[in-house]
């Protein structure tokens, strides 16, 4: 809520010193702090602020998903709130902008988040780079340019799917990526903790690609042919040495070995299942309670 007022100031000022029609859209994902009276009195100072209020909170992606259905422009910029990401920077996106590319994303240089946030979001790029099939530095930064031809996809994509960058990758005929700053976070705190993190991970994988029941199916016929030779081998131990018992810790160990993969891969079918019910269901992505424009 405190950053909002200096969030709009400064977007104003950049704005104006590009010398192009503009429209600012700040969503509010439920909040409860206040920051509803803040933005409607944005509105009320600012005609060039359209404000979309969700009933509750449905999430980073779903708040920008609704803010790209509403845009009209023909580039939309996509900025977290909480100005860790500096707005003077849009710019030098537009910028980049050029020529054949569709999409410029930002890649936080000198990150300002703990070692654990860092080294989870290291695993989130690397996984969406490979599922995605285009390689980029920071998946994560959500100061991020699109032409209005991806945003078009964007919007009318009808998949579970949420991860607005690995949509704009995807839907994008060449994506650029440049340093922007990061900034300290002054007020509040991130939602986005490592279960979160695991959670997007979950969704990249099982939303953007086959590969892991794949990998699993391939586990498994490795593993089984990992058992028949086993078995053939206590077979063949038991005719020339006789039975003995000094290996039941070691059957155990692989016994367990098998069930925890028998587990993963009921947890990736349920994963995949799961993503099935979401579509056939068609619930909205989100529920707006208010708009200002």
């Amino acid at each position: 809520m405190r950053s909002l007022g200096d969030l709009h100031h400064r977007l104003a000022l950049t704005l104006k010193e590009l010398g192009q029609p503009y429209e600012i859209i700040f969503v509010d994902d439920g909040s409860r702090d206040g920051s509803a009276d803040v933005l409607r009195a944005l509105r009320a100072q600012d005609a060039a602020v359209k404000v979309i209020r969700f009933n509750r909170n449905y999430g980073q992606h779903a708040a920008v998903f609704a803010g790209m259905e509403r845009a009209k422009g023909e580039v939309v910029v996509t900025l977290d709130a909480d100005l860790q990401n500096p707005p003077e920077e849009i710019p030098r996106l537009l910028a980049a902008l050029t020529d054949g590319v569709d999409v410029v994303g930002g890649w936080r240089a000198g990150r300002y988040d703990p070692w654990a946030r860092r080294a989870a979001s290291w695993v989130v790029n690397r996984v969406t780079s490979a599922v995605v099939g285009v390689r980029l530095r920071d998946y994560g930064c959500m100061l991020r340019a699109y032409r209005r031809s991806v945003v078009d996809q964007i919007v009318a994509c009808q998949g579970v799917s949420q991860f607005i960058p690995a949509l704009g990758a995807s839907f994008a005929a060449a994506v650029s990526e440049i340093p922007v700053e990061h900034a300290v976070r002054e007020h509040g705190r991130s939602r986005y903790g490592l279960f979160r993190l695991l959670r997007l991970n979950f969704d990249l994988l099982t939303g953007f690609s086959l590969l892991p029941i794949q990998l699993v199916s391939l586990i498994g016929i490795g593993v089984s042919l990992m058992g028949l030779g086993f078995a053939l081998f206590l077979g063949l131990r038991r005719l020339l040495v006789g039975p003995e018992v000094e290996g039941v810790f070691t059957l155990f160990a692989i016994l367990f070995f098998f069930v925890g993969l028998q587990i993963l891969a009921l947890g990736l079918i349920g994963e995949y299942v799961g993503r099935i019910y979401q579509e056939v269901r068609r619930r909205p992505r989100y529920v707006i309670s208010e708009v200002l424009e």
